[in-house]
């Protein structure tokens, strides 16, 4: 499927410092990922990646620069946070390395979660709940609890939660780095796959050169900046 021109994501002169730290974790960052783009963003641990990642998210906050996110390109460093919340709830899809599925939860209610944050009629949870557990290979999960379920499906799970509610950006820490190769490479080409099918644009930070060489395009984060 090809690469829309429609920015999902769209950073331009992002800064962040630490008190304790002497320069800047990174400034001058800019780039935009587009519908349909998966990017890479790798680099030296403790360069700042997953700083990076939580500044996009609002999770942090930027020093200076912009962030918008979505088609009504919203930046998401300049709202208040009961607005960047409401921001991630409709527009972002998070994928963890640990997977975060609420263990108290079964499968399904889990999945769910994401469509009452969005605010999602829920009418539509039921169908959309079961269409993703069919995309993602588990189909007859939906009463499963997460005890049960090993590494590759807790992460099958934390891709189908992602994507229920439509996002216009997924943001994925090391998403395979818990998970054994073979199912590495299983879990990765699901998520490829399914942010592609729902034209949604990615930014996943790695370690792992295998990961990076299946996206779109590589970002490396360094001392100075962006290359």
């Amino acid at each position: 499927m090809p690469i829309s021109s429609c920015p999902m994501l769209a950073v331009a002169d992002l800064a962040k410092r630490y008190a304790d730290v002497g320069r800047p974790l990174f400034s001058g960052i800019d780039f935009a990922v587009a519908a349909g783009e998966i990017v890479a963003l790798v680099g030296e641990s403790g360069i700042g990646k997953s700083t990076l990642l939580n500044c996009i998210a609002g999770l942090e906050t930027a020093d200076c620069g912009s962030v918008h996110i979505g088609p009504q390109a919203l930046d998401m460093v300049r709202l208040d946070e009961a607005a960047r919340a409401a921001l991630r709830a409709r527009n972002i899809g998070f994928v963890f390395q640990a997977f975060h599925v609420l263990p108290t939860l079964t499968v399904a209610q889990n999945i769910i979660v994401p469509l009452l944050l969005a605010r999602v009629p829920s009418g539509e949870h039921a169908t959309r709940t079961q269409t993703l557990l069919e995309r993602v290979g588990l189909a007859g999960f939906a009463d499963r609890w997460p005890a049960s379920l090993s590494g590759g499906e807790l992460q099958r799970v934390a891709i189908a939660r992602a994507l229920v509610h439509r996002p216009a950006l997924i943001l994925a820490d090391e998403p395979t780095g818990n998970l054994d190769p073979r199912t590495a490479s299983d879990v990765l080409s699901l998520l490829l796959e399914r942010v592609r099918e729902q034209r949604a644009g990615a930014l996943i930070v790695t370690h792992s050169q295998h990961v990076a060489e299946c996206c779109d395009r590589v970002l490396t984060l360094t001392a100075n900046g962006l290359a």
